[in-house]
């Protein structure tokens, strides 16, 4: 008896703290979300915030940071094994998978960031994901004979392009993200498999 009233341990205090912010954040964004706001769905004093993480920014730099890290081993994993068109597709599937399962935290990564860590922003976890992708990208053109230089091009393009397709699925839900992942894999895999050696503008240069 008296479990329900059973104080939490700093680590459960903090774990609290962390998925009760990453909701406000998601549906407030980072300048409409206060320490009030947080405190009061956690049922905690203000003071309580401050202690764990020195306050709201400290908050939101650990909950992007797990965000971030969280998206980058799923990507990494789906990428480690496998043929170049299996990897792409693992990988679109990884984070498409992600959008889905973990609302609150794409959306806080797919907020403006105000921090100014390198490590605080959208478009740093983009370019953390791209060189893992590149690297992959790297290996296979080499093989057959591309240029490799061209293969971070391709990484930020595939990323970003999964991207804001994940940005309209969470706002449309039309279809389950494996239809999603087999359009988007097959464009990008049919894209780069019949790739000329050295693209050329059709229409000439500018």
């Amino acid at each position: 008896m008296g479990s329900k009233n059973r104080r939490l341990t700093a680590l459960e205090r903090r774990a609290q703290l962390i998925e009760v912010g990453r909701g406000v954040f998601a549906r407030h964004g980072y300048e409409g979300t206060s320490v009030e706001e947080i405190a009061k769905r956690a049922k905690v004093s203000k003071p309580i915030i401050y202690e764990h993480f020195g306050g709201k920014e400290g908050l939101y730099a650990v909950i992007v940071d797990r965000e971030m890290e969280y998206v980058e081993r799923r990507i990494v994993e789906a990428i480690s094994s496998g043929s170049p068109r299996e990897r792409v597709e693992r990988a679109t599937l990884a984070f498409l998978s992600y959008v889905r399962d973990h609302p609150d935290g794409f959306a806080v990564l797919a907020q403006d960031s105000p921090l100014t860590s390198s490590r605080g922003t959208m478009s740093s976890l983009l370019n953390d994901m791209a060189e893992r992708v590149g690297d992959v990208f790297v290996s296979s053109f080499k093989e057959a004979g591309f240029d490799p230089k061209a293969a971070p091009i391709y990484a930020n393009a595939l990323i970003g392009m999964v991207t804001f397709v994940g940005k309209l699925w969470t706002e449309e839900r039309k279809t389950n993200v494996e239809e999603v992942a087999k359009h988007i894999g097959a464009l990008a895999w049919m894209g780069l498999r019949h790739l000329p050696k050295r693209p050329t503008l059709e229409a000439g240069s500018a």
